[in-house]
Formats: C-alpha cells, structure tokens, sequence
C-alpha cells in the first residue's frame, strides 16, 4: 500500500487532505487554500495523526506566505501533538517556504521507513501484535509509525489485533481499513476486550504511536493507551512505542506537563448523527492520555531504539 494512500498532496496552489471523517465508507480529498483552512482541517480531524498535523500546518504556511497569522492560527489548532509546534518552528527559520514543507513531508517518509526496518527486528514471527489508535500512513505522511513497524514485519507472517478506539474510532475505520488494503490480517475489537485477550494468552506484543514524549520517556498518545500499557505490564507483554524524532519534546521534563487537549462532548454521546445517550448528562472528552516511562519496554526513533533508563538513551538520540 504504500504509495497508494496519500492522505497529504502538495498541489503548489492548495493542499489537498484526505478527509479521515468520511473513511472507510468515502475517499474523498478536501483542498484548502490558506492557513485558516488548514488549521480548521486538523482541528475537525480532517487530517489527523501527530506526523501528518505537523506536515500540513508546514505547508498552511506556505499558502499564507508565511505571515504571521498564519503561525498563530495553525499554533492553536490543536495543543497536544509537538510535531506540529516542531514543524512551525522549522518554517519560521526557512528562507524556501515551500522547499521546507516538502523537505519535512520527505523527511517524515523516510524516517518512517527507517522506524519500521529498526522495529521490525523487535517483533517475532508469527506474533500477535496489539494496536492502538492509527499509526499507519494516514497518520503520516506515509507507511506509518508503529503500523510501519507493523508493515515491516509483514514478512513475519504476524498478525493485528486492532483496539477500535472509542469514541472517535480511529482503530476501527482507519487502521483495520489501512491492514485489510494491505493484506495483513486484523481483528478488531473494542479497547474494552484488550485485558482479557491478554489474559488468554492471545497477544505477544503492543505497539503504539506517541504524540508527545517528554524528556523522561514519558508519553502522550490516544485516550486509553495508558490503560494498555498497564495490562501490558501486568501480562508480561513487551509495549513498544514507535515514533520519529520530531515527536520528542526535551523542553517537557515530564508526562505530567503535557497538555491533554479536551475535545467536544458529541463525539462522546454519539456518532455521525446518532445520539445515544441521554440529553443533560455531562461528558469528559480528553483526547490523549499519558503512559509513564516505567510501563514502556522501549522507544523505536528513526535514529535507533531508545531503552530504560530513558533520560539517558532520549538526550543520546536527540544530540
């Protein structure tokens, strides 16, 4: 599949993003032509994934020719995934506006490809791999993080137990959509179901993505990814978080100073127009959660795997 799923095409006048919202049901690009349609396109979740936020805020830039509301308004999109802060910063230092965004976006490929080769060698044949969320090339800007890990190992003979990831159901209208094109088997099941497969016997590894990772192995990625990691923990399962450099953020010393963006109550209390619960209940919607460098076996980059203790191997990678 890679080369295939493109959810991120640069047409020199406007960014076309493959619109998550519609998927699997609809293959459909929304073309933007100004910061402010890019930034409301990552804000709706029209293109999602900390890879890809950063390589389309890069290029929002560019269609706003750098000014600087454009830095503003894509800055507040959305506050928890830094390759997006990372990638603002790149521009604001470019003197080729549009040679910046493409050299990110290339930039994000490869170094998925090389997370994958490096992961790879930390899964065994014929294992049982558990995701979570989407991590593949629709949350890049292509092949993947932990899913490109995934895909790496195709030749494994693996197979994908695919957590759905309530409520926005990334796992199961994005990730199983992306392994079925791909040919790799998948079995979906609710997030709910994770701690009892364990149980069985039926997982021999997680592997998720990041949004964020403080400088103490610390991470932020899709609500419910902390829980895994602590029946991970208490299984005996290896959880591998797999993701590039640029989702680093040495300046956070911690998980506990990340920001944990709240999104609307109705992606809680239904779906595409569906209510299901009752009117005047409250909600709470965080997005992301945070998984303590404890609960983590190791940490795949492009440059190499990061190991306990994670001060240490972190600061060596990002040198």
């Amino acid at each position: 599949m890679p080369g295939e799923v493109q959810p991120i095409r640069w047409r020199g006048d406007r960014l076309e993003l493959l619109d998550q919202r519609l998927l699997p049901d609809k293959t459909e690009y929304l073309a933007c032509r100004s910061a402010e349609e890019v930034a409301r396109a990552i804000r709706d979740m029209v293109v999602r994934g900390a890879p890809a936020i950063g390589c389309a805020a890069a290029f929002g830039v560019v269609l706003s020719k750098g000014s600087s509301g454009s830095f503003e308004v894509l800055a507040k999109s959305r506050p928890t995934a830094v390759n997006l802060f990372w990638a603002l910063e790149r521009m604001k230092k470019a003197k080729d506006l549009e040679a910046e965004a493409i050299a990110i976006y290339d930039e994000d490929l490869a170094a998925n490809r090389a997370m994958g080769k490096l992961g790879a060698e930390l899964i065994p044949e014929a294992a049982r791999v558990m995701t979570h969320c989407n991590t593949g090339a629709l949350a890049t800007a292509g092949y993947g993080t932990a899913l490109g890990v995934i895909r790496a190992s195709k030749g494994k003979n693996i197979s994908v137990i695919a957590n759905e990831t309530r409520p926005y159901l990334q796992g199961a209208r994005l990730t199983a959509w992306e392994l079925v094109q791909e040919g790799i088997p998948c079995t979906l099941i609710t997030d709910s179901m994770a701690g009892h497969l364990m149980s069985k016997g039926e997982v021999d590894v997680v592997i998720v993505g990041a949004d964020r990772i403080a400088a103490n192995g610390d991470v932020a990625n899709k609500i419910g990814t902390y829980p895994l990691a602590v029946l991970a923990k208490r299984h005996g399962i290896p959880f591998y978080v797999a993701a590039p450099l640029s989702t680093f953020d040495p300046k956070i010393p911690d998980g506990s100073r990340i920001p944990i963006e709240e999104r609307p109550a109705a992606e809680v209390t239904g779906y595409r127009g569906t209510r299901w619960a009752p009117e005047g209940v409250s909600v709470r919607n965080p997005a992301f959660d945070v998984t303590p460098a404890e609960l983590i076996t190791a940490i795949i980059s492009e440059k190499g795997i990061a190991s306990p203790p994670y001060g240490k191997s972190i600061a060596a990678l990002l040198k």
